[in-house]
């Protein structure tokens, strides 16, 4: 990898504009959280025209941090699951779980892909801005690191996330652990080639145009199934 784009990917914020993603060639964010910056709105496909559901308040405490929970992702693309970490982030399991339900997920875009460092996903407009309504607390040093495949949210700051969320798809993800901004929640247990066929979408200028991140094509969850034992 180059030197200058290994550079731009370990700056490169996991931040939201409200709830969205932020880029971070001007110490903005984008895949999940990073430094200062003006959130920018990522690019994406055309976001649906359909309302999402939306909150007042994030959801009561309704999962068991002693139970094991899995999240079956169908997309486009193929079907991947995530092993949850309940017990490690029970506040950000009970909102994804309490999403998950709620179809809240079902026909959103990965909005924005940057193939060396993350895919990131969970706005219903798909903008990079959009969220339920409400924010959760970052559970971050749960003794968790950010490695290939991890699954963590994205955020505008401490303690703004709402449903976006990110996957790491390459080693720049590694970067974060230097400030650990972002709650990280679960790991792909299987489907890991979907993940990394996803990563690979041809992409394009931001809207903003600070980095190439902007699908060319539409990827999206069809649906997330959410199974307990």
């Amino acid at each position: 990898m180059h030197a200058s784009l290994s550079a731009l990917l370990l700056a490169s914020a996991l931040v939201l504009g409200g709830c969205g993603a932020k880029s971070d060639q001007d110490a903005s964010g984008g895949a999940g959280g990073a430094p200062a910056g003006t959130p920018v709105p990522s690019s994406s496909p055309a976001p649906s025209a359909e309302p999402s559901k939306q909150w007042d308040k994030a959801p009561d405490m309704a999962i068991d941090p002693n139970k094991t929970y899995k999240a079956v992702v169908k997309t486009t693309e193929g079907e991947f699951t995530i092993n949850l970490f309940a017990k490690d982030a029970p506040q950000t399991v009970n909102n994804f779980v309490f999403l998950s339900k709620e179809g809240f997920y079902e026909g959103v875009v990965f909005h924005r892909i940057i193939q060396e460092f993350m895919i990131q996903t969970g706005d219903p407009t798909g903008t990079g801005a959009g969220g339920p309504g409400y924010s959760i607390p970052d559970e971050l040093n749960n003794g968790h690191s950010y490695v290939k495949y991890v699954v963590a949210m994205a955020n505008a700051g401490p303690n703004t996330g709402g449903s976006q969320f990110f996957i790491g798809t390459g080693d720049s993800v590694r970067g974060l652990d230097a400030q650990p901004n972002y709650a990280i929640f679960g790991e792909i247990e299987s489907g890991q080639d979907v993940v990394d066929k996803i990563a690979a979408t041809p992409v394009g200028p931001s809207d903003a145009g600070n980095e190439v991140s902007k699908p060319q094509t539409t990827v999206k969850m069809e649906s997330i199934e959410i199974r307990e034992s």
